[in-house]
């Protein structure tokens, strides 16, 4: 009877292991830290193109270094954050990431407002290629949030439903945190309309 344990246990419990969830969480986990690293692959590629962005605006409009400052403060403070794969696991590491790359988007705004007002470094075509750029890099971040977003919807769904949770539990999977919108007291405040007296 020994003998049948021996041979035959290791075999039960992998049996059991894939029937209670467990390679579903591999999968699951796996597909979540790669759709993570293509949002900071995303991440990295708009970073790497604001030193060129600010030095071309500069080059025509020096006199707005508040907005500058505030860009490459911006850039700074992105560039200084360890991201591991374990901000997937910290909600509160994950939310001051997620603040800094609203804060870089945010001043990134600024200083394309700022650009509306030279002409000149409007019609510069270096300018003009890396607001392409720009562009194009905002566009991926976008499509790499929202596979981010619904991969982890799928991995939190499996960590909280019957009986996935239980082999969550006991092999300590946790759900993981996804992004926000950005600014959601400003967004849910209704925009005012002012036509003037006319």
């Amino acid at each position: 009877m020994r003998n049948f344990w021996q041979k035959f246990l290791p075999l039960i419990l992998v049996l059991s292991l894939s029937g209670c969830g467990y390679n579903a969480f591999q999968s699951l986990d796996e597909e979540a830290k790669a759709s993570w690293a293509e949002v900071l692959n995303q991440y990295q590629r708009r970073a790497d193109l604001v030193p060129n962005l600010v030095a071309t605006v500069k080059g025509y409009a020096a006199h707005e270094q508040e907005v500058l400052t505030d860009v490459a403060n911006a850039r700074s403070k992105v560039g200084s954050m360890q991201v591991t794969p374990e901000l997937l696991n910290d909600p509160e590491a994950f939310a001051r990431f997620q603040a800094a790359q609203g804060q870089l988007t945010g001043a990134l705004s600024r200083l394309m407002a700022v650009a509306e007002n030279y002409p000149n470094l409007k019609a510069d075509q270096g300018f003009r290629d890396l607001q392409a750029q720009l562009e194009g890099t905002e566009n991926r971040v976008t499509v790499a949030r929202n596979r981010y977003i619904t991969t982890i919807k799928e991995y939190n769904v499996a960590v909280r439903s019957f009986p996935n949770n239980l082999t969550a539990m006991m092999f300590g999977y946790k759900t993981k945190p996804s992004f926000t919108v950005e600014n959601e007291k400003a967004i849910s405040v209704t925009p005012k309309v002012d036509f003037g007296d006319k």
